[in-house]
């Protein structure tokens, strides 16, 4: 059996039952379950190298991306699309938009069947639906594997109603109609375009209905990179965040603030001068709350100035006193003893002890909310990929019904999964029994919001006669937090438990973690402590560092056996696609070629969600390059160039693709060489991006490709975490063959001298800057 694909066999015809609802003008939607046979066949996926066989790793069955769309099926025929007469199509999507595309590779589903121009679907996001159970999350690059299916079926189940509102009209047969951008034409040339039919289409009750979906040989949207339909509004500034509400939104609405504890998790005791900031110019109110201490103001600036001036007694934290070093040691204590003994006798073992620091999983939108609790009754806004959860967590809290509503997010990385800035602001209003618009200063986001867990990885690998015999991985991390659950109450509540949460890390784990390679017999087995920290599933979860790890050692068994990594890589891997990719990726990226000393390429490949990437990268870690100034920067090695091929079965907007694996390989290159959170004396030194060192212009490679490869399965895997792993990875491995030495604490930097000054924890956010020109490059 080859590693990879998944094991169901597909649908031998594209041949399906959609609904027809009851309503005004025509609606659709799809029926529950079904999608549960349509996805990736291992068929698909032969070719595997000449490693030995492993036994099948729960992932290569069955990965956390089966079991997000497993859960979703059930209310797929929940979710809508409706005709409008104007001519457009409109859907209220069930997943948060947080900048990685859905809307627009949702909007080209649904205009794919529809024969509609893309122009006119509208795509908005569904507040929060608790009938829709685990259908609305949106986290582990999901959304298009579980929803292709179901939208392309509503989205043909109203066409077809279409078409037979048509021939009545037109005085045909359906099968003499043709539709061209939404105008339906008859045998002699009559038209009559959708608007004008969707009334005359509209249902008087419920029913079933059959529906052929299109051939992927007659798709004239579905893989063809499209521009992101929301780009015009995101650079000219129309796009609407939950920021950008108003009074107009929301009557009586002001900005809010929070004083929040110099320790991670400290809590209010007593407020020192609350009569003194209440006095403040523009503050209206200042409450004590569950977080710290909340005012609310006319201007953001005001809170500011009131945050900075308040005076109070904090409790202790849950991390009082913690270092790095602290946690370190905890996890050691806690690391599971790897099994197969050295054999340097018969065989010879190949180990590797790696540490990986806190990270931040802040966005670049700061974390906020608006919330309105008067009168018994809630409303809340803000960017929510668990709003399920969220608003039962925000009922329990605030013990009234509320209304949540999903907006635009300026980015995630897994943070928005968490809606710990709509239940403050809940808390908040509720406090006060004014609405108010919550924003998290930037600090705030470092040193109170989720990170990135702490972790050590260490691996064994056994080789003999030119095979590898054993592989084992011991990943110890510092606890995630998955109290989100699959985004709805039950598994929130069960995630909470101490049995729970253990639970639900090993399921995470083991169900989006697998070796690529013939490595003969391969464990991997995951230790959690701590779990005092606000910790997340930050983009790609366990991936990054898991991989890192493994890919470091592959170089390290290639080395031993005298074989170039890349060949390495090629004979050792499992499966057809991955290899292919491989192939590609040396091919285009000019493996092999001559580099000058203190420079080099590295390699990396990364299976996930049905999906595979290999990134190439080249690095120059000459002095000359190490060494260069950049004002409050670090600099320290730059990565020149990369490149990458990515399968993701079938891409349905290519373009969207790339620009999602641009952006996690820069992600990776900056969890390898640049960015992490020091933590000392319980809190994070760390206070602003200025702080934290993600890849920047002057560290981003300058030369960039990236080649969607052709479609394999006829079915989309998942893509937005896919390219993190591979590029951290790589970033790895390119800097073990410029230095000569293999890394082993991540990013290579944080073990050096801070690159700046800590902000103060008290107060807990700094002034804000007055000298803008003197900070302008």
């Amino acid at each position: 059996m080859s590693g990879g694909g998944h094991r169901r066999k597909p649908t031998s015809r594209r041949r399906f039952i959609g609904y027809l609802l009851a309503g005004p003008t025509l609606v659709a939607a799809a029926p529950a379950a079904v999608a549960a046979t349509d996805r990736a066949s291992s068929a698909a996926d032969s070719g595997a190298g000449s490693g030995l066989p492993s036994t099948p790793e729960p992932a290569e069955l069955y990965d956390l991306n089966d079991l997000l769309t497993d859960a979703a099926l059930p209310t797929a025929n929940l979710i809508t699309v409706e005709i409008h007469q104007d001519g457009t199509a409109s859907f209220a999507l069930p997943r948060a938009e947080v900048g990685q595309g859905i809307t627009t590779s949702t909007a080209m589903i649904i205009a794919e069947e529809l024969d509609l121009p893309l122009e006119k679907i509208r795509v908005s996001l569904a507040d929060a639906r608790p009938e829709l159970l685990f259908n609305q999350l949106t986290g582990g690059s999901n959304t298009t594997v579980s929803t292709y299916t179901p939208f392309r079926v509503a989205a043909a189940a109203a066409r077809g109603r279409l078409l037979e509102a048509a021939a009545t009209e037109l005085g045909s047969t359906v099968s003499q109609l043709t539709v061209k951008a939404g105008v339906v034409i008859g045998p002699n040339g009559a038209r009559i375009g959708y608007g004008d039919l969707a009334v005359k289409a509209a249902a008087s009750s419920d029913s079933k209905v059959a529906v052929s979906l299109k051939e992927p040989s007659a798709f004239t949207v579905i893989g063809t990179p499209q521009g992101r339909l929301d780009a015009l509004e995101a650079v000219t500034g129309r796009k609407v965040f939950a920021m950008d509400l108003t009074g107009k939104d929301v009557p009586g609405v002001k900005p809010a603030m929070v004083c929040r504890p110099p320790t991670i998790n400290g809590v209010p005791r007593s407020v020192l001068n609350r009569a003194e900031v209440e006095a403040m110019p523009g503050i209206t109110d200042v409450a004590v709350v569950r977080t710290g201490v909340a005012v609310r103001g006319d201007t953001f600036g005001q809170c500011i100035d009131a945050v900075r001036a308040l005076r109070v007694d904090w409790g202790p934290g849950t991390e009082e006193g913690a270092s790095d070093d602290s946690v370190l040691a905890e996890l050691r204590r806690a690391e599971i003893p790897l099994a197969v003994p050295k054999l340097d006798v018969l065989a010879k073992t190949v180990e590797g002890d790696f540490v990986f620091g806190f990270a931040s999983n802040s966005a670049l939108e700061p974390n906020c909310a608006v919330a309105d609790v008067r009168n018994g009754r809630a409303e809340v806004w803000g960017s929510l990929k668990s709003p399920i959860a969220a608003q039962k967590a925000i009922e329990a809290a605030i013990g009234v019904p509320a209304t949540v509503h999903v907006t635009q997010g300026g980015g995630s990385f897994g943070r928005k999964l968490f809606f710990d800035a709509a239940l403050e602001a809940a808390e908040v209003s509720k406090a006060m029994g004014k609405p108010v618009k919550l924003m998290w200063h930037r600090t705030d986001d470092f040193r109170q919001g989720r990170t990135h867990p702490m972790s050590t990885s260490r691996v064994r690998a056994t080789c003999a006669l030119g095979k590898v015999l054993t592989y084992e991985q011991r990943h110890t991390s510092v606890g995630t937090d998955f109290s989100h659950g699959v985004g709805e109450a039950i598994t929130a509540l069960a995630a909470k438990l101490p049995v729970g949460n253990l639970t639900f890390s090993e399921t995470i784990f083991e169900l989006s973690q697998q070796t690529p390679y013939g490595f003969g017999a391969v464990t991997q087995l995951l230790s959690e402590v701590d779990r005092g920290f606000n910790t997340g599933s930050m983009r790609n979860i366990y991936s990054p560092n898991v991989r890192t790890a493994q890919e470091l050692i592959v170089d390290r068994l290639a080395a031993e056996m005298g074989l170039d990594p890349y060949r390495f890589r090629r004979d050792f891997v499992k499966s057809g696609r991955a290899k292919a990719v491989l192939e590609k990726v040396a091919e285009v990226g000019d493996w092999g070629r001559s580099m000058p000393s203190g420079t080099a390429q590295g390699i990396a490949l990364h299976p996930e969600y049905h999906g595979y990437v290999a990134v190439l990268l080249e690095i120059d870690c000459r002095p000359e390059t190490v060494n260069r100034k950049v004002r409050n920067a670090y600099t320290g090695p730059r990565v020149t160039k990369a490149v990458c091929a990515v399968d993701v079965g079938l891409a349905v907007n290519p373009k969207g693709l790339e620009a999602q694996m641009m952006g996690g390989i820069s992600d990776g290159i900056a969890m390898a060489l640049t960015s992490s959170l020091h933590l000392r004396d319980g809190h994070f030194l760390e206070g602003s991006w200025d702080d934290y060192y993600y890849t920047r212009q002057w560290n981003t490679p300058p030369e960039f490709t990236c080649v969607v490869m052709p479609p394999t399965t006829g079915v989309p895997g998942g893509a937005g975490e896919l390219a993190v792993a591979a590029g951290m990875a790589a970033a790895a491995c390119a800097y073990g063959r410029a230095t000569g030495s293999m890394p082993t604490r991540f990013p290579i930097n944080h073990d050096a001298p801070l690159g700046f000054d800590p902000l103060p924890t008290v107060p807990p956010i700094p002034q804000s800057p007055t000298d803008g020109r003197s900070r302008a490059y």
